[in-house]
């Protein structure tokens, strides 16, 4: 090649030039309205897309189009992220939701609880508690994550499945009750009940740990384990699980400690995981 040549004469590359930098993805704008029965209201450009889990929706504008359909390019695809979704307690399909000029949608959860808000960077993840998946942008992967350690996949009240949500986009997920958050320094350990994590950085460790003392753990009211979260790292713990609304509203309740003696031994065995 010449002096002073820009351009490969082979392959037409940019001869010293840097790769040209990925266009930025446009963020979404939302509102959320309402406490602790809260609605996602997002606003979609034309041309914008999500996607969200089926059975979310509460209303749309009439351009927005939507496509209920498997996650995946390929069959394979299709079929693996299937049986992933079936593992997190999802359903087998997703529905698109794309604008044909400014429109709006709205998404809700499937209990009371609060509405948490990602905005992902590329390769940034986050684990989130099952069934917790509202809807996010098309460039979120939506992925299953085993649990680490086996402890806390036995007695951590969520089973060995997790949710994993990988960036770069803006993601939307659901949980019980009111939220309240914890930024971890490295070696920092808190200490949650179990089954009331909502959602932590991938970066954060997860154990389960059984509590002080067998008196504790039998008339504390309080279980025989706790969930240990070591920072560095963001995590959310909500305040009502669906598990004991569930108790809460069941036939028959005559009232008593929060846990039952020995009942996450009980749990094991009926575990769905």
């Amino acid at each position: 090649m010449g002096d002073g040549a820009r351009f490969c004469s082979n392959c037409g590359t940019v001869i010293g030039g840097a790769p040209e930098a990925a266009p930025a993805l446009e963020p979404l704008a939302y509102t959320l309205h309402g406490s602790n029965l809260q609605i996602a209201q997002i606003h979609l450009k034309s041309g914008q897309e999500l996607y969200a889990e089926a059975g979310k929706m509460v209303y749309k504008t009439a351009n927005v189009q939507w496509d209920t359909r498997m996650t995946g390019n390929t069959l394979g695809e299709k079929l693996l992220g299937a049986l992933r979704r079936t593992f997190t307690g999802e359903s087998l399909f997703v529905t698109y939701f794309r604008a044909m000029g400014d429109g709006e949608v709205g998404f809700s959860g499937s209990y009371p609880g609060k509405i948490q808000v990602f905005d992902l960077q590329p390769g940034q993840a986050v684990m989130a508690q099952r069934d917790a998946f509202l809807c996010a942008q098309p460039t979120v992967q939506l992925t299953v994550a085993l649990v680490k350690k086996l402890g806390a996949g036995f007695f951590g009240g969520e089973g060995f499945i997790l949710e994993k949500l990988v960036g770069p986009g803006q993601v939307f997920i659901h949980a019980g009750g009111d939220f309240i958050e914890f930024e971890l320094q490295a070696g920092q350990t808190i200490q949650v009940d179990t089954g009331c994590i909502v959602a932590f950085d991938e970066s954060v460790d997860y154990d389960i740990q059984f509590v002080g003392g067998i008196k504790t753990a039998i008339f504390g009211g309080e279980g025989l384990f706790l969930a240990t979260l070591t920072g560095p790292g963001k995590i959310i713990v909500q305040s009502m699980t669906l598990q004991k609304m569930r108790r809460e509203l069941a036939p028959g309740r005559s009232g008593g400690d929060e846990h039952q003696p020995f009942g996450s031994l009980g749990n094991i065995l009926g575990s769905e995981d």
